[in-house]
C-alpha cells in the first residue's frame, strides 16, 4: 500500500536549520512533547499528529467569534492550501521561513505544513508581541498577528514578504506598511477554510479589497454575508457571518461580523466599520461593541486598552475630528487595564467585557 500523501516531506524541507525525513519527525515531534518548552509542546504534538497514518486532523478554531470549537481538517486539504499559498506568493524550495505564532492554532500549524510541502528552510521561535527582536536572520515569508507586526517595525526590513493575519489591520499600521514598500498582505480566512482563503494587499501596492486564492469563488447570502466555494480544501460551501461588498467572483470588500451589529435606537451600528475610523485617532488597542441600555436598547461604548487620557477628554476629540456620524460616537469609554487575548493572541472581546462588568 502506498504511503499516504502528507508522508511525502519535501527534501529540501529544513527544521531550525537540519533537514529531516518522516522518520526524523517522528523522533523530533517525541522530543519536543517530552522535553520542549510550552510552545515547542504544540510542535511537537503536530507533527506526531500530522505524520501519523490518521488522514484528518481536529484542531480547535480560535475563539474569536465565540466558544472555540472542535472541528475535522482534511490533511490532503491542508496540503492544498499550502500549495495555494506557495502559487500566490511564489515561494520557492529553499526559501527561508519563520514561524512565530502558537502552534495550538490553525495558523500556526499551517506554517509548518508549508515548510514540509514546500521545501522550505523554517525556523521556529518563541511566539512573541515583538519576535524579530531577539534574532539579526533575515526570512523570506512568514505570518504575523497585527500586533506582532506593530512590535517589529524596526526589524520588518529583514523579511522580504509576510502576511498578517488574526485581526483586522488598522489604518496607522497600514500607513506604516505603505512607507515602508516590504510586501505585505492582510489575510482572510478561518479555522474552516484552513487559513486564508483571500489576501488584500498593503504594500507596496496598497489595495482596498481582498482577492481570492487560486481555485476559490465568493458569493453573498440574502444577509449580504460571503458565502466560499473553495473545493480543494473544503467539501462543500462555507456560509460565514462575515458583511461583504461583492466586486466579483474573486474580490469583496469586508465589511464587519453581521453577528456583532449593534441595534441602538433603531440604528444598525457595525463596530468594524468605527473601529477603522477611530484607527486614526487612538494608539492603544480598542474595540467598540454594545451594551444593554433601557433607552436605546443597546448604547454603543469604547473599550480602551490603559488609560491615556480622560474619558470626557477622548469623546470631545473624537466628535471634534468629525471622522464620525453621531450615531457612530461612542456613548461612554471603559478601560481595560490588559486585554484578554485568545491562545492565538485575538482579542477575546467577550472575555474582556466579563472582567469590565462582572
Amino acid at each position: 500500500m502506498a504511503n499516504p500523501i502528507w508522508h511525502n516531506i519535501h527534501p529540501d524541507f529544513k527544521l531550525n536549520g537540519a533537514a529531516h525525513s518522516r522518520e526524523d519527525i517522528v523522533e523530533i515531534g517525541y522530543s519536543l512533547v517530552k522535553e520542549g518548552e510550552d510552545h515547542e509542546i504544540s510542535i511537537g504534538d503536530f507533527l506526531l499528529d500530522w505524520v501519523s497514518e490518521r488522514p484528518i486532523l481536529e484542531v480547535l478554531t480560535s475563539g474569536s467569534t465565540g466558544k472555540p470549537k472542535k472541528i475535522q481538517l482534511k490533511k490532503e486539504h491542508m496540503i492544498n492550501s499550502a500549495l495555494a499559498t506557495g502559487s500566490f506568493f511564489k515561494l520557492a524550495p529553499k526559501n527561508t521561513a519563520l514561524l512565530c505564532l502558537p502552534c495550538s492554532g490553525i495558523a500556526g500549524k499551517m506554517m509548518l505544513v508549508r515548510a514540509m510541502v514546500l521545501g522550505l528552510h523554517l525556523d521556529y521561535v518563541n511566539p512573541s508581541s515583538a519576535p524579530l527582536d531577539n534574532s539579526s536572520r533575515a526570512y523570506d515569508f512568514t505570518a504575523m498577528v497585527p500586533l506582532q507586526v506593530q512590535q517589529s517595525i524596526s526589524n520588518l526590513s529583514r523579511i522580504k514578504k509576510f502576511i498578517i493575519g488574526g485581526a483586522p489591520v488598522d489604518n496607522v499600521l497600514k500607513e506604516e506598511l505603505s512607507k515602508s514598500g516590504i510586501p505585505a498582505y492582510e489575510t482572510y480566512g478561518m479555522t474552516e477554510t484552513i487559513t486564508h482563503v483571500a489576501v488584500k494587499e498593503l504594500a507596496p501596492d496598497p489595495k482596498s479589497y481582498f482577492e481570492t486564492l487560486p481555485d476559490v469563488s465568493v458569493t453573498i447570502d440574502k444577509r449580504g454575508c460571503l458565502v466560499i466555494d473553495a473545493p480543494n480544501v473544503s467539501d462543500s460551501k462555507i456560509v460565514t457571518n462575515d458583511l461583504v461588498e461583492l466586486i466579483s467572483h474573486n474580490q469583496f470588500k469586508w465589511l464587519g461580523r453581521f453577528d456583532s451589529i449593534i441595534n441602538s435606537g433603531g440604528i444598525k451600528l457595525v463596530p468594524e466599520q468605527i473601529e477603522a475610523k477611530l484607527s486614526d485617532l487612538i494608539t492603544n488597542r480598542f474595540f467598540v461593541t454594545g451594551v444593554a441600555d433601557v433607552t436605546l436598547g443597546q448604547k454603543l461604548v469604547l473599550i480602551l486598552e490603559g488609560q491615556p487620557k480622560e474619558s470626557n477628554v477622548l469623546l470631545e476629540e473624537i466628535k471634534s475630528a468629525n471622522a464620525l456620524s453621531k450615531y457612530e460616537v461612542p456613548k461612554a469609554v471603559y478601560f481595560a487595564k490588559s486585554f484578554v487575548e485568545t491562545p492565538t493572541k485575538k482579542i477575546d472581546r467577550e472575555k474582556t467585557m466579563e472582567g469590565l462588568f462582572s
